[in-house]
């Protein structure tokens, strides 16, 4: 039995227990699952005892708390150095950090107007400049790891690395809401929704019953 347990929200809505979850499920690492819902009179409550300010996600390793997506996929990477997280080279490790904290602090207009919702599929979205700019700059950050490290696998770093998993979310969005991609970014998308794992996890969310009425936009 693992020692590691993920509290998670939501499948269909929670972009940031996606991360970790995808991560660990790809790589075949072993954990228990706790799912809490989110926004529910119970959430605060359930989640107090984690110390995360009633957020997800939260990794315990038995009884040590680390919360926060970003802050995890960097535990786990130090715990499992084979699995090769952050890669070897120093200026490829710093590259991977970049552009994870890019995506951990940034984009808040594609996130606000595309939230993240496995159920969705309809195109003709409409979106303000600050979005279509969010958009442009992920697709750029694609094209350009992708060109340089395509010689080293399908992944943006050519090894799946923790970049990888922070950008899942994103690719749920993009396919969902039928955002125009260039063939380089739209064969990263199918790449990563062609793992087992995000088979799994976004089976899982279409079947929850639960809605989140502020990540449910209308097409317009």
């Amino acid at each position: 039995m693992s020692d590691l347990t993920l509290i998670i929200g939501n499948k269909n809505y929670s972009s940031w227990s996606l991360r970790p979850w995808f991560w660990m499920k790809h790589l075949g690492i072993e954990f228990k699952e706790i799912r809490i819902p989110l926004f529910t009179e119970q959430t605060n409550a359930q989640l107090e005892k984690y110390y995360s300010n009633y957020k997800v996600p939260v990794l315990l390793d038995k009884e040590f708390i680390v919360w926060d997506s970003l802050a995890i996929l960097e535990y786990l990477s130090e715990k499992f150095p084979l699995l090769r997280g952050l890669p070897d080279d120093q200026e490829d490790r710093a590259m991977v950090r970049s552009v994870c904290a890019e995506m951990h602090s940034s984009f808040s207009a594609m996130r606000a107007e595309l939230p993240m919702n496995c159920r969705k599929s309809f195109s003709g979205i409409s979106l303000s400049p600050e979005a279509e700019e969010d958009i442009a700059r992920i697709t750029a950050i694609w094209r350009y790891f992708r060109r340089r490290y395509e010689q080293k696998g399908p992944w943006l770093f050519g090894d799946f690395t923790i970049a990888d998993a922070m950008f899942a979310p994103v690719v749920i969005r993009f396919k969902g809401y039928n955002i125009a991609l260039n063939e380089i970014e739209q064969e990263y998308v199918e790449q990563v929704l062609s793992q087992n794992a995000m088979i799994e996890w976004c089976h899982a969310g279409k079947q929850e019953s639960e809605i989140i009425a502020m990540d449910e936009i209308n097409e317009q």
